[in-house]
């Protein structure tokens, strides 16, 4: 199978590593591309880094290596993301997993669906040019463990304030006829996100699983997600 592992918000294609190892063992192809302004490609952040761009970075990786037959996934911030890359490349792929993910529909920005209270706190924390969030606390992601903790502190980077501002604009419905998955992380239970999961839960053309794991699951159950996303895939 082919996988390709779209990050979160402050995160890189670096957080995948323990996933991706799995995957591989297992005789899988893995992808683990870094969206621009974010890990090792921080310093290209600029005032234009937006939403459209981290897509374009996704559809470009899918293009470059000629890729089909695709296991799309995408944690938190990269719910829009991969439902952009469906709108414009649902030929290439076989189907979408969102991992504890943000569900944008059309016209909507990722901080527009958080509750008022989740974006009052993600203004605060935009620096002086406008440019980026600051970075949260190890917790927030749900991550306790002393050494995930310090692999989060060295790695992690502001984030573009306009990939979270930009609206997602869709020709097509959520998904575009794809195959949708969402594994909600259930220890602990991520808040931002409650009305989004009772919302998924409910809708008829959405396969729900859950995973006893942080909201930064690839770091705290790397073998776990590893396995049920193998399971998603070979169904």
């Amino acid at each position: 199978m082919n996988f390709l592992l779209v990050h979160g918000a402050w995160h890189g294609g670096w957080c995948w590593r323990d996933v991706a190892e799995n995957l591989r063992a297992a005789g899988h192809h893995v992808w683990t591309p870094t969206m621009t302004g974010l890990g090792e490609r921080a310093h290209l952040l600029n005032a234009d880094v937006g939403l459209s761009t981290c897509i374009e970075d996704i559809c470009a990786v899918i293009e470059a290596e000629e890729l089909t037959e695709l296991v799309l996934v995408g944690h938190s911030f990269a719910g829009p993301v991969i439902s952009g890359v469906a709108d414009r490349l649902s030929h290439r792929l076989q189907q979408l997993i969102y991992l504890d993910a943000l569900i944008v529909q059309s016209g909507q920005s990722a901080i527009s669906i958080f509750p008022p209270q989740v974006q009052q706190e993600r203004s605060r924390t935009i620096d002086a040019e406008g440019l980026r969030m600051a970075i949260p606390s190890a917790d927030k992601f749900g991550v306790s463990q002393t050494d995930q903790v310090d692999w989060l502190a060295r790695r992690l980077t502001p984030h573009p304030l306009k990939s979270y501002t930009e609206t997602l604009q869709l020709e097509h419905p959520l998904g575009n006829g794809l195959p949708k998955t969402y594994i909600a992380v259930t220890e602990p239970w991520y808040p931002p996100l409650a009305s989004l999961r009772e919302w998924i839960k409910v809708q008829p053309d959405w396969e729900w699983r859950e995973l006893a794991a942080g909201h930064d699951a690839m770091l705290t159950s790397p073998n776990a997600l590893a396995r049920l996303l193998e399971a998603l895939a070979l169904r």
